[in-house]
């Protein structure tokens, strides 16, 4: 599979204080699966931003689809960020919009008519179990709720990267098992999926999935491929 990102040495630092993440470097294939792991202050998060962009790295190179982005003009950046679905930690839901029209929002930014929006978006409420809660603004719904809208607003548009900051951290096991699924159904449709998680319980439900452990804003596997489950005695790690 070809290398859809690439990290090579890349260090970011904020303000003057020590950097964040240090000689970063990886490859995430096109259409692998990918779980980001490592303790709390790793740098987890922080790597997340550089990938959907939302943060320049500090130096060294980075590689989306193809082309240097670290040194790509600011106009070039929202086509590239259009190929790229994100679930963040804080959900980052638009207040005065309904779960409805939350969701719908990708399609609507990607010029989709409005009366082609119906059937996605009442597919993707009706999956997340948010069907009778289609009209309700975010401040009505609960956490486990509000992640859920953000993650169908994620995935509805098929991106080709999908970016999760711990999407599992707000919803019950069983709910946890059903997104995880949709990930991974995602994933076999050819979307590259990067999730961020601290549950090792995640990493059995998806047995082809590739592992990159950060510690201390280090990959502390260079090659990115540990696997999970490991393979059998003997056999090395593709």
């Amino acid at each position: 599979m070809a290398g859809i990102v690439q990290f090579q040495n890349v260090g970011l630092r904020y303000g003057t204080g020590a950097e964040t993440l240090t000689d970063v470097t990886f490859t995430l294939n096109g259409g692998a699966f990918y779980f980001l792991t490592g303790p709390s202050g790793a740098g987890k998060t922080s790597l997340l931003k550089l990938l959907y962009l939302a943060q320049r790295p500090s130096r060294g190179l980075i590689r989306l689809f193809d082309q240097d982005v670290v040194t790509l003009p600011r106009a070039r950046l929202p086509g590239f960020r259009r190929r790229i679905g994100v679930v963040f930690q804080d959900f980052r839901l638009v207040p005065h919009l309904s779960a409805y029209d939350n969701i719908a929002l990708p399609l609507r930014i990607a010029g989709v008519e409005e009366r082609d929006l119906e059937v996605p978006v009442q597919e993707m409420l009706n999956w997340v179990g948010l069907s009778d809660r289609a009209s309700a603004r975010p401040a009505t719904l609960s956490g486990g709720e509000q992640q859920r809208v953000a993650i169908a607003r994620a995935v509805i548009g098929r991106p080709e990267i999908l970016v999760a900051d711990e999407p599992t951290g707000n919803v019950d096991p069983e709910m946890a098992s059903r997104l995880l699924h949709l990930f991974d159904a995602l994933n076999k449709l050819g979307t590259t999926v990067v999730v961020a998680t601290h549950d090792i319980h995640l990493l059995s439900r998806v047995p082809n999935a590739q592992m990159i452990r950060l510690e201390r804003g280090r990959v502390s596997d260079p090659t990115g491929a540990l696997r999970y489950p490991p393979p059998p005695r003997g056999q090395a790690v593709s």
